[in-house]
């Protein structure tokens, strides 16, 4: 049975496959910017909805990606190269291959810290401080 929030513990998640680990960072950094694009203001949904895919896309997570140089641990480091360098599925129509392949990177290293528990330092990255 899986239990929503409960972590898991670290060597379940070092051994989840890094295409699995970016589909549950998509989800979670997808929500982190839905929750603090309609925090922000009042917008419509359209336009929530356009600023938030600007975010999410690859381009955007590159952008974010460019902003964490050298704050990944080591072992952050090593899930993200385990991501970028992973055989995925699919290919982005939007981006080009490098930035995709950053994309998924980052996304591995936002879904090892969500199923882990470490809220606190997923916080720390995505929020620059």
């Amino acid at each position: 049975m899986v239990e929503f929030f409960e972590p898991l513990p670290l060597d379940k998640a070092d051994n989840l496959n890094a295409v699995t680990l970016a589909f549950v960072g998509d989800a979670v950094y997808s929500l982190y910017v839905r929750q603090k694009l309609a925090l922000r203001a009042d917008y419509p949904t359209g336009k929530l909805q356009k600023l938030t895919v600007a975010e999410v896309s690859a381009h955007g997570q590159n952008g974010l990606l460019k902003n964490l140089s050298g704050k990944f641990t080591p072992h952050e480091e090593e899930i993200f190269k385990r991501g970028r360098n992973a055989k995925k599925p699919s290919h982005s129509k939007n981006a080009d291959l490098a930035e995709y392949n950053n994309s998924t990177g980052l996304e591995a290293v936002i879904g090892w810290l969500y199923l882990t528990g470490q809220s606190e330092r997923l916080m720390y990255l995505l929020n620059g401080d």
